[in-house]
This record gives C-alpha cells, structure tokens and sequence, in this order.
C-alpha cells in the first residue's frame, strides 16, 4: 500500500499518498490518510496505533519541537514521500498535548533571550566574513598586484558570499591558497572582461565559450600578475 519506511528506531507516522484502509480495523481511511507501518501487520490508524491522542506540531521551530519531544513521553516523527525529491520528508512531530503547552510555556518565557543570542550569533558570523572577505582581498592583491584599484575587493565579495558554494567558500580558500585565489581571479576575469556571457545567451556550449575566451583570459591574468601585456 505504501512505500518501505525508512530505517530507524524513531517511531514514525507516514502520511499516505494513495488510498489507505486500516488492516486493523479495516476502515477506509482514503487519500492522505496518516498511518502507522507495522512489521507483518500492514498499516494501522492513528486510532488502532493508539496514537489519537496526540497533537500535531509542524515543523520550523526548532526550540518548541526540541522541548515538545523532551516533555512528551510519547512522540511520532510525522513523514511524508516527496515525489520529486524521491525520499522520506520530515512534515512535524505528534506530541501529547500537555508537552506541547509546557513547551510553548517555556519557549515564551526564554524567547527575547534567545532572541539576543540569535543577533550576537549572527553578528558574530558577520563580522567573522568581513574579516575572511578581506583576508582574501588582500590575497588576491599580492597574488596579482597590477590588478585596476577595488577590483580586489569585488573579487573577495564575489567570490566568498555565504552559501553560494563558489571557489572563495572552499577549504582551501580559507587557507588563503594561491591556486583557489587564481581560480576566483579568473573566474572574475572571464565573465566581466570578455564576451563569455554573451556567449553563453547564445547558446555556447560553456567549454566552448571558455575556450573562445582563454587566450582574452590569459592575457588580462597576465597583465593584472606582472604589469605587462
């Protein structure tokens, strides 16, 4: 009737993306019925997997789930297939109703608190950036020193911007490696002194435009490394 749970010892409600019955009780329970999974046994209702009592909280806020599940004696971990991701997707936890309202209690009661230790904690992740971005910049000065004036910086800010999974957020680019600062360079290099976007709208295959654009390329590295062009 439903796809294999995942593997684990957490126990588990599966929100049904066809038709349900209940192998217990034998109720229809239709489309998007919410189940339980049983070695051997099928599929059994909130009701028959004596899990009706419990109250639904959704997922996103962390604090409340974390201490719903720590005063509940009894939770479910709420899932979901998601078709497009092909796997398992976390929608909420059921929790007993008094943990819930003793969670919320607790969350109000500490919430300007955590509150200021979510600014400090980003402040603190900001100003540590700003000091990378620069570290980098400077790298890339020394790397090449004939570069045109706060090009450097716009390298650094480019090449380092948090999540963007781009060269300047790499291990080794952390280190301040010469190979990672050169690849940022170029990078840098080929999309604002050449034509290779331009390329790209029409159509280029990307290995293609880049080596339209190499020897453009190698020729800007070269002056902005050594002054001569």
């Amino acid at each position: 009737m439903m796809k294999k749970k995942p593997d684990n010892n957490q126990l588990k409600v599966f929100i049904s993306n066809r038709d349900s019955k209940c192998d217990e009780c034998q109720e229809e329970l239709g489309r998007h019925a919410w189940v339980v999974l049983r070695e051997g046994k099928g599929a059994a209702c909130l009701t028959c997997a004596d899990l009706d009592h419990l109250v639904f909280l959704p997922s996103g806020d962390a604090a409340l789930t974390r201490r719903s599940r720590k005063h509940s004696r009894l939770s479910a971990v709420v899932l979901k297939w998601s078709r497009a991701r092909k796997r398992y997707e976390r929608q909420g936890l059921l929790v007993e109703n008094e943990a819930l309202e003793r969670a919320e209690r607790e969350c109000e009661a500490d919430a300007e608190q955590r509150e200021i230790r979510r600014r400090e904690s980003a402040l603190r992740r900001t100003e540590l950036d700003e000091v990378y971005i620069r570290s980098f910049a400077d790298r890339v000065r020394e790397v090449y020193p004939c570069c045109p004036p706060g090009r450097e910086s716009l390298i650094a800010e480019h090449a380092c911007r948090k999540y963007s999974g781009r060269v300047g957020r790499t291990a080794a680019a952390k280190e301040l490696d010469e190979k990672a600062v050169r690849l940022a360079v170029t990078a840098h290099v080929r999309h604002t002194e050449t034509n290779y976007d331009e390329l790209l709208s029409h159509m280029f295959e990307r290995n293609d435009a880049r080596i339209t654009v190499r020897d453009a390329v190698a020729e800007i590295l070269e002056l902005w490394e050594s002054g001569r062009s």
